[in-house]
């Protein structure tokens, strides 16, 4: 289902990848693709499926050669794939993909522990990835971690932000999300980050990626709208974090998303209890 108009919001569902990736249990194959194509049932318009990385370091997600190319796609749903490089490219390109995602941080610390690089090192990593994935007429999204605040580092510059978040977009990146990736962050923040964005980058080109660390995810959410974002993305079950932020368990989740959207009078289009099942299903055949 699609929305139009003002008060339309788009709900990007990361459960499978970076729901999935933090989890210490082992989650079987079949499960992951009937969690998938159980999101995709719900009126989701976006659901990332995997992340083509090294099985090293993200072992959560090794089978994902495995997995993608046996999902029975919809056609008015995206499933996005998060990349690292051309290698990861290929890979997603062998498995039938035409939507990538590549990421990156606003923080030089937590860039260096997340992927081994410098920012300027990923973005010439990116390069010929988004130039690939433009070439065959894919969907291109850039995350932009730590634009809240680093772990490692402590507080991060909202130029930062701005400058890797308008370096994407001139990469071709048709959308930017922007990650609280440790929860950190006030409405304040939210207003004093994305309203620098907005002198550079549409409204329509932005989301949001909140994690709910200290609670303040649905906050942030409305401090978003405000100021006219409306794509969002949330976890069904409120699963995962990041791997590489210590201390930031704990995704929105795309549940209570839908319950405050629903308060607040927008439209999404999703089946919120369609979206529980999905999670209590796969978060029972966890295994360890």
């Amino acid at each position: 289902m699609s929305e139009t108009g003002d008060r339309a919001i788009r709900i990007v569902e990361v459960g499978p990848r970076d729901g999935l990736q933090n989890e210490a249990a082992v989650v079987p194959a079949d499960a992951k693709v009937a969690f998938i194509e159980a999101l995709a049932g719900t009126g989701l318009q976006v659901v990332e499926a995997t992340s083509f990385v090294s099985p090293r370091a993200i072992p959560q997600l090794a089978d994902a050669d495995e997995v993608f190319p046996r999902i029975h796609r919809r056609r008015d749903v995206r499933y996005p794939v998060l990349v690292p490089n051309v290698r990861g490219l290929e890979r997603a390109e062998a498995a039938g993909a035409d939507a990538v995602a590549v990421f990156t941080a606003a923080s030089e610390a937590f860039t260096e522990a997340n992927i081994g690089m410098s920012i300027a090192a990923s973005l010439a990593a990116f390069t010929p990835v988004l130039e690939r994935a433009g070439a065959a007429g894919w969907w291109r999204r850039g995350y932009v971690s730590t634009a809240f605040g680093c772990p490692y580092s402590g507080d991060v510059a909202t130029q930062a932000v701005v400058d890797v978040s308008v370096a994407l977009l001139d990469l071709g990146c048709d959308e930017i999300s922007i990650g609280d990736t440790i929860g950190v962050a006030h409405p304040a923040d939210v207003q004093r980050v994305v309203s620098a964005l907005l002198a550079r980058i549409p409204a329509d080109r932005l989301a949001l990626h909140l994690h709910d660390t200290y609670g303040r995810a649905l906050p942030n959410v409305e401090a978003g709208l405000a100021l006219g974002v409306r794509t969002f993305d949330s976890s069904a079950g409120g699963t995962g974090g990041c791997p590489y932020a210590p201390g930031a368990p704990g995704n929105l989740a795309t549940e209570d998303l839908i319950e405050l959207l629903d308060r607040l009078g927008y439209e999404h289009g999703v089946d919120g209890s369609a979206v529980a099942r999905a999670a209590s299903a796969i978060q029972a055949s966890f295994v360890g």
